[in-house]
């Protein structure tokens, strides 16, 4: 069995243990209220495993939008400055390795293959004496990422968390020297709960005594409950301040590299090399075809500004969207846009898709005069359908999911290549 093929089969077992009650599951369920046990399933786990999260200096990130590039980018800038560091992001686009990263690379297929070898006893472990059960495959990939980490010898850990903060399986590691709070908007409000408060109260959970939180926030109440919830902790609080349409994200990335007292040289070149996979991509040119994962209103609003830059006649759309997302806060702002919408589905064990006639029939108040619609149940026929009738001054648009984005990018940039060359590009 080659290394790809060893790869599969790991990644086939981890996906297997899906089924499993999953954070968002847990939170959504009136069975369950207590979310705490989340972080004890996670600390008996890594104890089975010798606790490999300790012995590492961590930046911990969290926020509704930019999480993973502002990761990212202090993960770059803390490589570019001569530091071995870990980088942890969900979700991934194309291959769970993308989610590993050392330096430049991700995690080789065999490595990442050795270690659910090396981690299948303890999850057995879990599975019969463990009070909460066995872990999750978020968990397990995580644990996974910092047993990599420790055989890199890495000094430095930066954590993107997976949702929320305050019971999020990344939040078991000790205070971090950074915590990185983004922007505040609605998203995983079944999880996370319906107004902004309560969504950022849950992210400011990742605020530790002694660290140094940085936050783009603005809002009055936010930014007063982050500084709160900081002088409580024993953290140091600074709110990064910005104009109107600046990049926020590179803002909290600098005030990071500063605060860590990196060289600006390295700052620099940290900031301008990172490239992530999804973040409007353009993967063509004629037609111009841009691959983008945003899957929330924030999200999008900050994608359409980038494609206001760019100069096209019709604009062809191929959108499918998470079912447990408020479909219409994405839809009233992209759907006036397009000329023509293909509507579909992704496949997925980690999320549902909204069926693509619910979002044909949510559009319907949206539409531009004369916009064509369709539904299709393959994502490739829907981008078949749009290259069909695409001319090569038109643009198409893939949006509303990273599922969706990763599935259709593996046309461009397929599976093996990336295992190959342990890149995105």
């Amino acid at each position: 069995m080659n290394n790809f093929d060893r790869f599969h089969k790991a990644t086939s077992y981890i996906e297997s243990l899906s089924n499993l009650p999953l954070f968002a599951d847990f939170m959504s369920s009136e069975k369950t209220p207590h979310p705490e046990i989340y972080l004890k399933r996670m600390s008996y786990f890594l104890n089975l495993l010798g606790n490999p999260q300790n012995g590492f200096k961590f930046v911990h990130i969290t926020g509704t939008a930019g999480k993973g590039t502002v990761a990212t980018m202090i993960h770059n800038i803390l490589a570019e400055s001569g530091k071995k560091c870990g980088l942890f992001t969900s979700p991934h686009v194309v291959s769970p390795i993308e989610r590993i990263q050392v330096g430049s690379l991700y995690i080789a297929p065999d490595e990442f293959a050795d270690l659910i070898e090396k981690v299948k006893p303890a999850i057995d472990e879990a599975n019969r004496s463990g009070e909460f059960g066995r872990p999750s495959q978020f968990e397990i990939e995580f644990a996974i990422a910092l047993l990599y980490f420790k055989s890199k010898k890495c000094q430095w850990v930066v954590l993107e968390v997976g949702c929320g903060g305050r019971f999020d399986a990344t939040n078991i590691i000790k205070p971090p020297e950074v915590a990185v709070i983004t922007c505040i908007d609605y998203d995983h409000t079944d999880v996370l709960g319906k107004t902004l408060k309560k969504i950022a109260f849950d992210k400011a959970g990742i605020v530790k005594r002694g660290s140094q939180v940085f936050t783009a926030e603005k809002r009055p109440a936010l930014v007063k409950m982050f500084s709160d919830i900081s002088e409580k902790a024993g953290a140091t609080f600074q709110q990064i301040s910005y104009e109107d349409g600046a990049d926020s994200n590179r803002l909290l990335a600098l005030a990071a590299g500063k605060y860590l007292n990196i060289p600006d040289e390295a700052i620099k070149k940290g900031v301008e090399t990172t490239r992530l996979p999804a973040r409007f991509e353009i993967v063509s040119r004629e037609p111009l075809i841009i691959v983008d994962g945003a899957h929330n209103e924030v999200k999008i609003s900050r994608m359409i500004s980038e494609l206001k830059a760019e100069r096209f006649q019709k604009l062809l759309l191929v959108l499918s969207i998470s079912g447990n997302k408020d479909t219409p806060a994405i839809l009233k702002q992209i759907i006036p846009l397009a000329d023509e919408i293909f509507f579909t589905r992704f496949s997925s064990r980690e999320r549902k898709p909204a069926p693509p006639e619910r979002l044909l029939k949510e559009s319907e108040r949206y539409f531009k005069v004369g916009a064509r619609m369709e539904t299709f149940l393959d994502v490739s026929d829907a981008l078949a359908e749009a290259l069909r009738r695409a001319g090569k001054d038109d643009c198409i648009l893939i949006t509303g999911s990273f599922f969706l984005a990763g599935e259709l990018r593996r046309l461009w940039y397929p599976e093996e290549r990336i295992l190959k060359n342990r890149q995105s590009f």
